[in-house]
């Protein structure tokens, strides 16, 4: 089988199953805090860290880069 050619994927080109997109927008609450003290939302159980938040906080927030496991954004309302 070549690992060049048919791509079955379906568009999933960054080999990265996260539910959101870089660049996204999502309301979101914030439900716990990491190590280094950014808040924490998850989405569709996919964990987003959210400098300057704080747990209870319901923002919107963009979605600046996305790692296999989780994905880093920042608060714009």
């Amino acid at each position: 089988m070549s690992m060049f050619g048919n791509n079955n994927n379906y568009g999933n080109d960054k080999g990265n199953d996260a539910p959101i997109q870089e660049g996204g927008e999502y309301d979101v609450k914030i439900d716990d805090t990491g190590r280094d003290g950014d808040g924490i939302a998850r989405i569709e159980g996919f964990v987003v860290f959210v400098s300057g938040a704080k747990v209870g906080d319901e923002v919107k927030i963009r979605i600046n880069s996305t790692r296999r496991n989780f994905a880093f954004a920042e608060i714009i309302e």
